[in-house]
């Protein structure tokens, strides 16, 4: 645990862990320094649409999945007076999301969230002209209060999310989707460059790098699959429910067991590095430390570190 409280830059890659290669090497280092793992998600409603996809998975990465299914747009519950923004939830947390989806600007608005749009950072004019990833690292890493080296006393923010969907960076080129995965892999080697390890920014920077799958299903995506094989009937009854399929002591009605959000997180002397050297779902599941907890306990485990929220399991 640190002395002080650390300030979280999540960068989140919407459906963009399928397209991840070797060629993405910002990406494999910081696996290989990083406790990974699984993020578990509930099954897509019938005929889900890719919009609704989009909130709804970001929704429940956020623990606001209520809020989503709130159609009265209301940022307040009625009973019991519990509140839904995220400052009111995380102890004053100041937060902000960086993205050009419009349904997510809307939703992270009635969340709380100060909203950025993503162009401010990627394109530096109306001719769309790409602003070096350095200078875009630099801007984000400022809003956390780190500048030229250091880390100020206050900053504009505790928690900055940058949600990077399939087609957003590129939107203006006809290039391949895979593409895309290059902005977030270069803006981490920015990141990482100037968070280098013992670093005063080091010390207090909390990395996260979140890649989930988009719209899929067990048939399309057989091989990634994490459940605990029941075929054996007469041993089925001994294998304890995992903690991932919980919720307190009730069991989860809605778990979905396969192409999870994969997850690895970084803060020198702070994270516990596993086994896991590259970015994928093979190395996750065989060496990753993390296992599987589910998506809508992640923000809790990110704002325990910024000391906004109590240990999750605790």
């Amino acid at each position: 645990m640190a002395d002080k409280p650390s300030r979280a830059l999540v960068l989140y890659g919407d459906g963009l862990a399928r397209f991840v290669n070797p060629s993405h090497t910002h990406l494999h280092s910081l696996a290989s320094k990083a406790s990974c793992g699984f993020l578990s998600l509930p099954n897509a409603p019938p005929s889900e649409s890719e919009d609704e996809r989009i909130v709804r998975e970001f929704a429940v990465l956020v623990d606001a999945y209520e809020a989503y299914t709130n159609t009265s747009g209301s940022t307040t519950k009625e009973e019991g007076g519990e509140k839904d923004t995220i400052s009111e939830r995380f102890m004053g947390m100041k937060a902000a999301i960086v993205t050009n989806n419009s349904n997510l600007k809307s939703f992270g608005t009635k969340l709380g969230f100060s909203v950025l749009p993503n162009d401010v950072f990627i394109k530096s004019s109306e001719a769309q002209a790409e602003l070096p990833v350095d200078t875009v690292a630099s801007k984000l890493m400022k809003l956390l209060g780190f500048q030229e080296g250091k880390t100020l006393e206050s900053s504009r923010y505790d928690l900055v999310f940058v949600h990077v969907g399939t087609g957003e960076v590129n939107v203006k080129n006809d290039k391949a989707i895979a593409d895309d995965v290059e902005y977030p892999n270069a803006l981490i080697g920015a990141i990482i460059n100037i968070g280098k390890p013992g670093t005063e920014i080091s010390l207090r920077l909390h990395l996260s790098v979140v890649m989930s799958y988009g719209g899929t299903s067990e048939k399309d995506d057989p091989d990634l699959s994490f459940s605990i094989s029941k075929d054996n009937s007469n041993l089925s009854k001994l294998v304890p429910h995992q903690s991932y399929t919980m919720k307190g002591e009730v069991p989860r009605k809605d778990v979905r067991h396969h192409s999870p959000m994969l997850l690895a997180q970084w803060q020198y002397a702070v994270t516990r590095k596993d086994m896991a050297e590259t970015f994928s779902f093979k190395d996750f599941k065989e060496h990753g430390g993390n296992l599987v907890i589910p998506a809508d306990r992640f923000l809790h485990e990110v704002a325990f570190k910024l000391w906004k929220a109590p240990k999750y399991g605790a």
